[in-house]
């Protein structure tokens, strides 16, 4: 069985020697980025936009790393490709480097770019079947904070929001924003359908602008369904017929009860499910499969 290795600032690596500095600042402050990615049958999807969308929180942070994104893209692949992958996970992730202790990212030289894939895991075909269940977290999201725009090593928002969801015995925790409106949830955009009317959170709202959501914007726009980014008030979640979650693993996943109380019939319901076949469709168009 080949051992895995894991990509370094343009170095392959044995995963039990891949070590990061304890003077890191991704350790030290959460200084850094991450993307997270899937590829299909070795093909990436959407690569070059989560690439744009790095490159662009990288101007956010004033950090400069020695790659650029045709790079980037070669290095992924070649770090699939070691590692004989196909179905994969894959983290991208950068830090500003190591620096002494203190605030003041000045002295630091040299960020880390590191990749590591592993074998992706679908999720249980029984999540997609019967809907993923969630809470309204306590933690909130700052709309104008640049951390709710980028996706930033500093989890920790979402990290207790997802604490709380479990100890709540639900599968997600839904954050609100520091308005009262509907944001996101842990890993996920989401969306709410009624009337036939699809709606998300807006930018404005205090989300990630997901790659996934985006597509299905698209997805939804050309199957000539009205589509509205907006703030979103979470009573309007609970009077809604149907909700969904979007991320890159994911795809597209039903939320079908929001602090125990019932989306609709308590089922994914049917633009749900015509929405993320339309999503899978469209993977296997453009990557050809």
């Amino acid at each position: 069985m080949m051992a895995e290795v894991v990509y370094i600032n343009g170095t392959l690596v044995p995963q039990e020697e891949a070590k990061v500095s304890i003077f890191d600042r991704g350790f030290l402050y959460g200084d850094g980025l991450f993307e997270t990615m899937r590829s299909y049958s070795g093909h990436v999807f959407r690569l070059e936009h989560h690439l744009s969308r790095l490159f662009s929180a990288l101007k956010i942070l004033n950090l400069d790393i020695p790659f650029n994104p045709s790079q980037l893209k070669k290095a992924i692949y070649h770090t699939l490709k070691a590692n004989n992958l196909n179905e994969a996970y894959i983290r991208l992730c950068v830090s500003r480097g190591e620096g002494p202790l203190g605030l003041n990212p000045t002295p630091c030289r040299t960020p880390k770019v590191i990749i590591i894939t592993k074998n992706f895991e679908p999720y249980p075909a029984i999540s997609y079947e019967e809907g993923l269940r969630a809470v309204v977290a306590s933690t909130r999201q700052n709309t104008a904070s640049p951390l709710s725009k980028i996706k930033s090593a500093n989890f920790l928002n979402y990290i207790l929001a997802k604490m709380e969801a479990l100890s709540k015995g639900v599968d997600e925790g839904i954050l609100l924003n520091n308005e009262g409106y509907v944001a996101e949830t842990t890993t996920s955009n989401i969306f709410m359908i009624k009337d036939g009317i699809l709606s998300t959170p807006s930018e404005g709202s205090g989300i990630l602008p997901g790659i996934t959501r985006q597509t299905i914007l698209e997805i939804s726009y050309s199957m000539g369904i009205k589509v509205f980014e907006r703030k979103i008030s979470i009573d309007e979640l609970f009077e809604s017929q149907e909700c969904f979650l979007t991320n890159t693993l994911m795809e597209v996943m039903p939320l079908v009860e929001i602090e125990g109380l019932p989306i609709g019939n308590g089922r994914p319901g049917p633009l749900t499910i015509k929405l993320r076949q339309s999503y899978q469709e469209l993977v296997q168009r453009k990557l050809n499969l």
